[in-house]
C-alpha cells in the first residue's frame, strides 16, 4: 500500500479544540518531522536555482501564551539566524488546507521598495504567476484570491496595497486541499514543492534587485 505522507490526524490537530500546550505537542512530535524531511529536499534546490545559500526556520510559535496556534509552517531563507525581515518561500499548513509559497511579510524592513518594484514590473508579475496560483496578502488568516478571479486591475490594486498598507503582505504560490493532500506520497507532494518554487523564482529574484 502506498504511504502518503500527511494524514488526516495531521489536519486534526487545528480543528480540534485544545490547550497551547497540548496543540504545540502535536506540532512538535507530529508536524515538525515532516517539515525536517521536506527541508533536507528543498534546501538544495533552492541553493542550486538561486545560486544562494538557504537555511530552514521552523515556526516556533514563542510568543504565544495562551491561544493555540491555528497553523504552522516553516520558512526557507537566506539568513540563519531568522526569515521574516527577507524575501522567503514557506510550507505550511492550516486545518483545511497546506500552503506553498513566496512571500514578505510586514517585518520585512524593504517591503516598500520591493513594493515599488512589483509595480514597475506588474505586467510581467501578471503574465507569470498562473491562473491556478492564489495570493494572500496576509499571513496570519487561511484566506487567499484566486489569480483567475483577478482581472489585471485588481491584481495591481493588491501589489499597490502592498506598498501603501504597513502591515499589507504579498504571499503567491498555491494550496492544497486537505482531502488532495492526505492522498499524496512524500516524493509527491516535494515535486509539487519544487514545481511551485520553481515558478516562483523569478518573483523572489525580482523582489532581491
Amino acid at each position: 500500500m502506498t504511504q502518503t505522507f500527511f494524514k488526516e490526524s495531521d489536519f486534526e490537530i487545528f480543528t480540534t479544540d485544545s490547550t497551547l500546550e497540548t496543540r504545540m505537542s502535536a506540532i512538535q512530535n507530529e508536524i515538525q518531522p515532516k517539515f525536517k524531511e521536506i527541508e533536507e529536499e528543498i534546501l538544495p534546490f533552492l541553493n542550486v536555482q538561486t545560486d544562494q545559500n538557504f537555511f530552514g526556520h521552523i515556526a516556533k510559535h514563542a510568543r504565544r501564551t495562551v491561544n493555540a496556534p491555528k497553523d504552522t509552517w516553516i520558512a526557507f531563507a537566506t539568513n540563519n539566524r531568522g526569515y521574516k525581515m527577507l524575501p522567503h518561500f514557506q510550507f505550511g499548513l492550516w486545518g483545511t488546507h497546506l500552503f506553498v509559497y513566496f512571500g514578505i511579510i510586514y517585518e520585512s524592513p524593504n517591503k516598500q521598495s520591493i513594493a515599488i518594484n512589483f509595480e514597475k514590473n506588474k505586467n510581467k508579475l501578471y503574465k507569470m504567476i498562473p491562473k491556478d496560483f492564489v495570493v494572500s496578502y496576509d499571513h496570519m488568516k487561511p484566506d487567499v484570491v484566486q489569480k483567475s478571479k483577478m482581472n489585471k486591475d485588481e491584481f495591481n490594486k493588491g501589489i499597490q496595497r502592498f506598498h501603501d498598507v504597513k502591515k499589507a503582505e504579498y504571499l503567491c504560490g498555491i494550496t492544497i486541499a486537505k482531502d488532495e493532500a492526505i492522498t499524496l506520497t512524500k516524493e509527491e507532494l516535494i515535486q509539487r514543492i519544487i514545481e511551485t518554487y520553481n515558478t516562483l523564482i523569478p518573483l523572489y529574484k525580482l523582489s532581491i534587485n
